[in-house]
């Protein structure tokens, strides 16, 4: 069924492989931790796009709010993840530790060190909560190599522990859900767009929000018409949404 664009009242945009790859425009919700909120909006303004960090939304906050639901003990954190992630943990009142953590939280590390992998492994091996900021294997880029993300070094750690984490971020609908109620949004004033069929679509159908997928990342058509459930909308890129957008929304769209 096509979806209904008339009533969207807002855009929520990944970012890798949607609105930019590498240093690209193509045309703010976003597995990547490896980034600041402040480091985001950075980048975005470089790229002529105007946010503040009221408008990022990452796996960080999630993370931060499954440690005080779901372990609000754990004050003292081991995290494998750039300082960017451990800076927000910190200014979240968690203490960034290796001695005597009480939760070990994994993200996209591109500091990532022989020596610091190994003492994660060994806390994970204590029994310590174990949590994945997100799930995803790579992440987009346009340069001639693979960026290792969070979920392949979980499979490493996994294999080397025998525990598998309590994976947060996208496909979880629960950052995005949140996202709906701080804005004041129904599910059907939302549409979530991405690159990802596995993160960003799967995502969306789980929340109950329009699901629009965009081909300038990593998901192919044909990519999209194997997947079942698929999303609700298929353009070549955030330009040809805004376009679709603009026809349907009579100016409604913020």
């Amino acid at each position: 069924m096509p979806a209904d664009l008339g009533r969207v009242r807002h855009v929520v945009l990944d970012m890798d492989g949607t609105i930019y790859k590498g240093s690209e425009l193509f045309a703010f919700l976003t597995n990547n931790t490896s980034r600041s909120k402040s480091d985001y909006v950075a980048k975005l303004r470089g790229l002529g796009i105007a946010a503040d960090e009221g408008d990022i939304f990452t796996p960080a906050d999630s993370t931060i709010v499954h440690l005080r639901r779901e372990h609000p003990e754990a004050r003292r954190i081991a995290v494998l993840g750039t300082p960017s992630l451990c800076g927000q943990f910190g200014e979240a009142g968690l203490a960034v530790t290796w001695d005597a953590p009480q939760a070990v939280v994994v993200g996209f590390d591109a500091t990532l060190t022989y020596e610091r992998l190994c003492r994660t492994a060994f806390w994970i091996a204590q029994g310590l909560p174990f949590i994945a900021t997100h799930p995803d294997l790579i992440c987009p880029t346009v340069e001639p190599t693979v960026l290792v993300d969070c979920g392949s070094i979980c499979a490493a750690l996994t294999a080397a522990t025998g525990r598998r984490p309590v994976v947060l971020g996208k496909p979880d609908p629960s950052i995005l859900l949140d996202l709906c109620a701080a804005r004041g949004l129904a599910l059907c004033e939302a549409v979530m767009v991405g690159d990802r069929l596995y993160t960003d679509i799967a995502m969306a159908r789980a929340a109950g929000v329009t699901a629009v997928l965009v081909l300038s990342g990593e998901a192919t058509a044909a990519d999209a018409a194997a997947h079942d459930p698929g999303p609700d909308v298929i353009v070549a890129d955030v330009g040809e949404l805004g376009e679709l957008l603009s026809a349907r929304t009579a100016g409604r769209l913020r």
